[in-house]
């Protein structure tokens, strides 16, 4: 986060956050609502799958750190703070919503963000280019019992690492990133929400949907994914001077520790650590 010459945190200019999946047994609830109260924005975009429906008509569960995210969000659009909701494929139904206010908060099909620097940037959840990745039923069901199993090992697998001090590190993204064939279709995913950035005119995309945070430019134009709050745990953010950046939660986690056990006063504000990829944008 940029601070004044005072030293005071002045609000980020926008937020994406999509995939949190609230009502879903492995969204980490806890970590969103540790990254909404840290870190003050302008404008935040909800970019879809909020909340899991699918997962909540499987099994319903909703427990109390779901709901305070619920009241964060509802809190942060009642004190004046733009909220716009597109919502996604989990969330779907409430696409019959779309053109409404409901609660201070905007509920779009999609929009398009002006960033400080003027690049105009399509917002949309991202489940419109499936297609690309030309998945079949039976390799999605084999995929989503896969997937099941790798984020049942991720959770696990973070709970040593916090008895060990260690900070959230995930497996899920780990392997996605290193199977052939789950990297190619996330590129196909990528170039196909590229490609309709250009078609509109537009200077590039952020989406989410496939869980997969990234900033980069393909054929001129910037491509953007803020991740998910059950892997990855990340958030796109747009600071005042325009450029564009990647937070990984457990990198600002590790932070504050740190700073924490430097200085047992509250600790001061800290610029935000990068996951790795930049995007400037400032010209």
């Amino acid at each position: 986060m940029e601070h004044n010459q005072a030293g005071a945190t002045r609000p980020l200019n926008a937020i994406w956050l999509s995939d949190i999946h609230l009502g879903y047994k492995g969204c980490r609830a806890e970590f969103v609502l540790d990254f909404l109260n840290r870190n003050p924005a302008r404008i935040i975009y909800l970019v879809g799958d909020v909340i899991d429906i699918w997962a909540l008509k499987r099994q319903f569960q909703w427990p109390e750190s779901h709901q305070a995210v619920l009241r964060k969000l509802l809190d942060i659009a009642a004190s004046g703070t733009r909220v716009v909701y597109i919502p996604g494929n989990h969330d779907d139904h409430c696409r019959d919503l779309c053109g409404q206010r409901l609660l201070n908060i905007e509920i779009l099909r999609e929009a398009v963000h002006r960033t400080a620097a003027g690049k105009r940037l399509l917002v949309l959840h991202g489940d419109e280019f499936d297609h690309a990745a030309r998945c079949t039923r039976l390799h999605k069901i084999a995929g989503d019992l896969g997937y099941d199993f790798l984020l049942f090992l991720n959770r696990w697998g973070n709970r040593l690492r916090g008895l060990f001090g260690l900070p959230y590190w995930s497996l899920a993204y780990y392997v996605k990133n290193r199977v052939k064939n789950a990297r190619a279709a996330i590129r196909a995913f990528e170039e196909a929400a590229a490609a309709e950035a250009r078609r509109r005119g537009l200077d590039g995309i952020i989406c989410g949907h496939i869980h997969q945070p990234e900033i980069r430019t393909i054929d001129g134009v910037l491509y953007c994914n803020d991740g998910d709050w059950v892997e990855s745990c990340t958030a796109l953010v747009e600071h005042n001077t325009g450029r564009l950046e990647l937070i990984h939660w457990g990198d600002l986690h590790q932070a504050v520790k740190c700073e924490r056990a430097a200085n047992d006063d509250i600790p001061r504000p800290l610029r935000l650590p990068s996951l790795g990829a930049v995007a400037s944008l400032t010209k």
